[in-house]
Parts: C-alpha cells; sequence; structure tokens
C-alpha cells in the first residue's frame, strides 16, 4: 500500500528530538511523499532545509497562511516573498502549490479584509504560474465557498484556471457539492474523518474517491486509535483505512486512487 500525506508540517519544533524517525515511520508504513505546507517567513528555513536534505521524499509548497496575517504589519512584505521564492526557487527546491493559503477567522474576527486580500493575491499568483493552491478553511466557510466561486470565474474569463486541494475539509456533503462546482479541487481528508459523529465522515460517504486526497496535518488532529497524542505522517495510514471502511472498498484502492489523484494535481512524479 503505498500513500501520500498531502499535508505534513514535519519541519515544526514538534518533531525536533525525532524527525529523523518519524520519517522512518512514515516510509515504514508506505508514505511515498511529504508535501510540506509552507507559514510564514519565520519557517521557511526550517520547512526548505527538510525538503533539500530528504528530496526524495519530502516536497515543499510556498504561501503566506491566514493567521500569520493577523496583527501582522509585514505581511504584504511576506506576500512579496512568497512571490519571488515561487518565481526563483532555491537550487534544487519545487514547490508544488502555493500554499498554505486561505481564511480563518476563529482566533480574531479584526482581520478579515487583510485575509481576503492575501488569499486573493495567492490565488491569482497561482493562476498565474498556473500552481495548485492548498487552502486552509477555519470558520469561514461562506466566504472561502465564495472567494473561490469568483476567483474561479475570473481565471477562467483570463483563459487561466483556479485548482487545488481542499486542506483539512471537515464540512458537510453540501458544501462539498458546492465546492466541486467550483472547477478542479480535491478535498485533503484527514484524522477527523477517524473521530465519533464526525459531519466529515458523512460527507466522504457522498464523495467520489476521484476527489478525495489524504493527509495528517502533523503535528495536529490525530486519528483514532492515537488521538490525544501527537500526530505524523505514519498515521495517514488510519485515515485511509476509514475512508475505505466508509467507501465499502478496500485499503488498498483508496491508498492507489487518492495517491493517483494527489500526483495528479501536484505534479508529482
Amino acid at each position: 500500500m503505498t500513500l501520500i500525506d498531502t499535508h505534513s508540517p514535519l519541519y515544526a519544533e514538534e518533531f525536533d528530538a525525532d524527525r529523523e524517525e518519524a520519517l522512518v515511520r512514515a516510509r515504514e508504513a508506505g508514505v511515498e511523499r511529504l508535501l510540506l505546507p509552507a507559514i510564514d517567513g519565520e519557517s521557511h528555513q526550517r520547512m526548505l532545509s527538510l525538503a533539500l536534505s530528504h528530496p526524495e521524499l519530502c516536497t515543499p509548497m510556498m504561501g503566506l497562511h491566514p493567521t500569520s496575517v493577523n496583527d501582522n504589519p509585514r505581511w504584504r512584505e511576506e506576500l512579496e516573498q512568497v512571490r519571488r521564492y515561487l518565481a526563483e526557487p532555491p537550487a534544487g527546491v519545487r514547490f508544488c502549490a502555493v500554499g498554505e493559503i486561505g481564511l480563518d477567522y476563529y482566533w480574531s474576527s479584526d482581520f478579515v479584509e487583510e485575509q481576503r486580500e492575501a488569499f486573493v493575491e495567492q490565488c491569482r499568483m497561482a493562476v498565474q504560474m498556473d500552481m495548485p493552491v492548498a487552502v486552509h478553511t477555519r470558520a469561514a466557510w461562506d466566504d472561502m465557498c465564495s472567494l473561490l466561486e469568483q476567483e474561479s470565474a475570473r481565471a477562467s474569463e483570463q483563459g487561466g484556471r483556479l485548482r487545488g486541494v481542499l486542506h483539512a475539509f471537515s464540512e458537510d456533503a453540501t458544501t462539498y457539492e458546492r465546492l466541486r462546482r467550483v472547477g478542479d479541487f480535491v478535498f485533503g481528508i484527514g484524522g477527523v474523518v477517524t473521530f465519533k459523529k464526525s459531519i466529515v465522515a458523512e460527507a466522504v460517504a457522498a464523495m467520489s474517491l476521484d476527489d478525495i486526497v489524504l493527509e495528517t496535518d502533523c503535528p495536529y488532529l490525530t486519528p483514532v486509535p492515537y488521538r490525544g497524542r501527537r500526530n505524523e505522517s505514519s498515521y495517514v495510514r488510519y485515515v485511509c483505512e476509514r475512508v475505505a471502511d466508509i467507501k465499502g472498498v478496500s485499503a488498498e484502492e483508496v491508498a492507489r486512487r487518492t495517491s493517483d489523484n494527489a500526483r495528479r494535481m501536484f505534479a508529482i512524479e
């Protein structure tokens, strides 16, 4: 069984004591590729160092996370740094997506306009560079749906296309159907699908496997049976197994089809 963890910030400080061991465990679990989402300038070098030291396993993204816009007087400078990295990646680096970008109103509603501006700007970068986006959404799904519809239509009118992954999708089947109509998007399913009374488990039942990619978002959102502990990429297999249970197919089929979806979307060889 071969798996791809499409959202693995394994460069986070939580892994400083055993990062290499976590990578070994991921390989042993069948994980062939980890996609590393960017957060902001404070962590870019950690992410890039991991990608450069393990190019056979780790592929980075580049973007500005919405919560790094909050109360940050330099966020527009950070956006320009993202643009420069995308235009001229460091030697030995290939960015697979513009991400992690999005909207997050959970912690504060004081920076909505700034987050929206940063998100739209990065979506347009992605369209211009013909790259997918990795989209974070928390407590902002109505706005996100509206902005994706708007930006997808704008891209199409200009002869481009907006595409990517809805990271950590945890909404219902109605939201899934609305976002499917936006265009070429896949849905990142992680540990929440293993929780009891999970709304996303009900949504997965309505999803096509062609619309799903797997992720951990480690060290957060740890799946059952390790819920409450630190998450890591090797645990993506539990997400795979739960999706297989919901869909009534083998874990091997879920692994194959979701990995194929990830390879297509992120141009993974």
